[in-house]
């Protein structure tokens, strides 16, 4: 019986599991990775955000998880929203914020975690007076979209989206905002 088992382990994680032929291994320091600076856009962020792209398809080939790390300056915040396709994991590495989990208040405190479900409500305010800084990791591939899309890398000038613009990033990244639905009116 235990060899039929470890067979059995055999074929289903090394067919269920195998690497993608472009995946690739990384070794990155803090700063590295693909640096962008969402900018204060109506609806979306209140104040620039600073965040760091890790481990997505573009870098990686990686296939079935996204990480970033993220800086969000005292007072600043993310929006209500949700991932319509992804499980998002979020370490507070610094600082203290209050997150909001469909409608429940949670204060998370360096190094604390949330763990969020698909289609679970959220939102996040810098509750201390120091930046916080974190470290987010998504089940699969494709908010990363709706980060680039409404960012610029450091140096580069952008005019503000419009409305319709953030609603075509947030379907390209397949998360909704509150408020930014193609129904809701602003």
């Amino acid at each position: 019986m235990k060899k039929f088992i470890g067979s059995l382990c055999l074929v289903v994680c090394t067919t269920s599991f195998a690497q993608s032929p472009d995946a690739k291994i990384l070794v990155l320091e803090k700063e590295q990775g693909e640096k962008r600076i969402r900018s204060a856009q109506a609806g979306v962020a209140t104040r620039p955000v600073e965040f760091i792209l890790k481990v997505t398809p573009q870098n990686s080939g990686s296939q079935h998880l996204m990480l970033g790390t993220q800086t969000i300056p005292a007072g600043g915040t993310v929006p209500k929203h949700r991932h319509l396709g992804q499980d998002e994991v979020v370490f507070l590495q610094s600082g203290t914020a209050r997150i909001t989990l469909n409608g429940k208040d949670y204060d998370l405190h360096e190094g604390g975690m949330i763990f969020a479900p698909v289609n679970t409500w959220m939102a996040l305010q810098n509750t201390g007076t120091d930046d916080i800084h974190l470290i987010f990791i998504y089940s699969s591939p494709g908010f990363e979209e709706y980060m680039r899309c409404t960012s610029i890398s450091p140096g580069e000038t952008t005019a503000q989206l419009s409305i319709d613009q953030l609603r075509d990033c947030a379907s390209r990244g397949n998360v909704e905002y509150e408020g930014l639905s193609a129904t809701s009116k602003k």
